[in-house]
């Protein structure tokens, strides 16, 4: 148990509750957001760009797992960059995750007020922030709790989407053919924005001082966590994409209603909705989770306020992180744009995984990292201008405040 006043988080959790929370983050994220702008990008190459998106996931959940096995400590990429590449790195690593997964809760925040009252999706938003923060605060073992019941409502609803879709909808096999629409841009542009949905293994390394036996854990829900959402990705990109067409899912503001009521079943848009809801909610928690668990390891090392790597003496969690997280989120959330929140977020967390395939490399066995690697940093440059140049800034922000107030 931790210590009253210290800072060493209590290993509760266990595969299921693991691989929960990495799914939580994963399924929320790209079955509601990320598939309508990879279609505008990729064309009928979509297909072609979730593929690419899923072997760049698979080599860093790899790579990873690897380093999560060897130092498993809150942080991620920020303690595996320290330890394997240095304390620039490090940082680095730190700076681009925390900075595109506040991005991300923000996206996903959003998409709460969207799908649930879109009159009022900022305000629906932040009070979605609040919320999720206040679970956090209470106990990791709470909030894996609340995901596993929001994975199940998902994939629930996942599922009766895809039978309606295929089995009693218009659904056309003659629309995932490659047109003459498809170019090697517009695919890596798609893989990239569709990665802002197989991020959410990173979850599960950033809660590695939280997992049980985590040597064995962490590579296990990693792998279990990405293969079910790979799964998943696959049946319900085809469904739609039969359904309504690349043009018409480019198009979509709420694909999977859409493409429900395109089917002739629009009594169950609601029902959708509720879904999309509840994904984002599943995945706003997770979210919410990593980017305070990085902010703690940060603190510890004195590269962020010390104040924040404080551990809550009941509940065993890094609640002034917790709430620091929560309320920079919220603000973000207030004002964000939700498409350009996407191509943000996954510039950083690309980044981000570039340092854990580099560091995986100095472990040996290379041919992984390397294809990580690269991949990483080619789905970075071809996401849209506007979101490279963002990102690039505030990274290199980061990067510039670290070298003025040099090493710890």
């Amino acid at each position: 148990m931790s210590s009253p006043g210290g800072s060493t988080l209590d290993r509760r959790l266990g595969v299921f509750d693991t691989v929960t929370i990495g799914l939580g983050s994963m399924i929320g994220a790209g079955i509601f957001v990320a598939l309508a702008p990879a279609a505008a990008a990729a064309g009928s190459g979509l297909l072609i760009g979730l593929a690419v998106a899923a072997v760049v996931a698979v080599c860093n959940a790899m790579s990873s797992a690897r380093l999560a096995a060897r130092y498993p400590q809150s942080g991620g990429t920020y303690v595996y960059g320290r330890e394997r590449l240095g304390p620039f790195w490090g940082h680095a690593a730190g700076w681009s995750f925390i900075v595109g997964k506040t991005a991300s809760c923000a996206a996903m925040a959003l998409t709460v007020g969207f799908y649930a009252w879109p009159e009022y999706a900022n305000a629906v938003a932040v009070a979605s922030v609040v919320a999720l923060t206040a679970v956090g605060y209470a106990g990791v073992q709470r909030s894996a709790a609340l995901t596993r019941i929001i994975v199940a409502l998902v994939l629930a609803v996942l599922a009766m989407v895809v039978v309606v879709l295929l089995g009693f909808g218009g659904a056309d096999t003659s629309r995932l053919a490659l047109g003459d629409d498809v170019t090697v841009y517009g695919v890596l542009q798609a893989a990239g924005l569709l990665f802002f949905a197989f991020a959410g293994y990173a979850r599960i390394a950033t809660l590695g001082e939280e997992v049980r036996d985590p040597a064995r854990t962490i590579p296990r829900a990693v792998a279990l966590a990405l293969v079910i959402a790979l799964m998943v990705y696959a049946v319900v990109a085809v469904a739609v994409v039969s359904e309504l067409g690349v043009a018409g899912l480019a198009s979509a503001t709420a694909p999977l209603s859409d493409a429900v009521r395109a089917a002739g079943f629009p009594g169950l848009t609601p029902v959708v909705n509720v879904g999309a809801a509840i994904a984002a909610l599943g995945a706003l928690l997770a979210l919410l989770l990593g980017v305070s668990r990085t902010t703690l390891a940060m603190a510890r090392d004195r590269y962020l306020p010390a104040g924040l790597a404080a551990v809550h003496p009941k509940h065993g969690t890094p609640h002034h992180a917790e709430v620091a997280v929560g309320l920079v989120v919220a603000v973000v959330a207030a004002f964000v744009d939700l498409r350009g929140a996407i191509g943000f977020s996954s510039f950083g967390v690309l980044l981000y995984y570039a340092i854990a395939n580099a560091s995986a490399w100095t472990l040996g066995a290379r041919l992984i990292p390397a294809i990580g690697l690269v991949g990483c940093l080619v789905l970075a440059f071809t996401l849209p201008l506007t979101s490279v140049l963002a990102g690039a800034a505030v990274v290199l922000v980061g990067m510039i405040a670290y070298t003025i107030g040099g090493t710890r």
